[in-house]
């Protein structure tokens, strides 16, 4: 009963929708929500799944991924406490019509809202449907930045983007990444990361230890971003 009332009131905190739910429908979703424990580096949803439904992130991270035929990964984007993953639901939105791998980046905990549960209500609560495109669209957006950045970008913008997004997430200058890490979030490889703050070191811009990326100056940093 406690974990009931504590995923109703994450629900209520984080779907707009749920107040315009008949008390039916919201008790139809806390019955079949499910509770998932993803230990990290578990493959929460891959090519092969079958569609996953509407996840929630009560805690952890989650990163949203794509895999060329070469097998190269491309970061769409990350998700943290609170966000809602529409990606996993290929089957309920059809403006969805590319694979995606979803994986567990630290110890989470997600709440799934079944396929069929979101459909049926998306069908006859305009809310619901309205929420799920909103979702859709903020995550294209996302999806749409990775790819400029990718295609229009040189790398040292693009670490130099990464480290301040990071440095503004977490408070703090001193950033626990590996080069496998950074490589894997900005779509390179790893030599190339390992090459690129090595020239962020030499330029006294950030200081590297084991696992940790220490930023020394923000606004050199950040002049980094603004180059044409």
């Amino acid at each position: 009963m406690e974990l009931f009332n504590e995923n109703k009131e994450f629900l209520e905190s984080h779907f707009s929708f749920w107040s315009h739910l008949l008390p039916t429908e919201q008790k139809l979703v806390l019955e079949k929500t499910q509770t998932l424990k993803c230990p990290k580096g578990t493959a929460v949803h891959t090519a092969n799944n079958d569609c996953l439904g509407v996840l929630l992130i009560k805690s952890g991270e989650l990163r949203v991924y794509m895999v060329s035929e070469e097998g190269r990964e491309i970061t769409l984007y990350r998700l943290f406490e609170g966000d809602v993953c529409v990606l996993s639901a290929s089957c309920v939105l059809s403006s969805i019509t590319f694979d995606v791998f979803i994986d567990a980046e630290t110890d989470s905990v997600l709440l799934q809202i079944p396929s069929k549960v979101f459909s049926d209500l998306s069908e006859k609560n305009i809310h619901v449907e309205s929420f799920g495109h909103q979702v859709s669209a903020q995550r294209f957006s996302d999806v749409m930045w990775a790819m400029q950045q990718i295609l229009f970008m040189s790398f040292d913008q693009r670490l130099a983007i990464f480290l301040i997004d990071e440095s503004v997430k977490t408070g703090s200058d001193t950033l626990t990444f590996t080069h496998e890490q950074v490589a894997k979030y900005t779509g390179s490889a790893r030599e190339v990361v390992t090459r690129m703050l090595k020239y962020f070191v030499q330029e006294k811009t950030v200081q590297l230890s084991r696992g940790t990326i220490q930023i020394l100056d923000k606004k050199k940093l950040r002049s980094m971003t603004e180059r044409k």
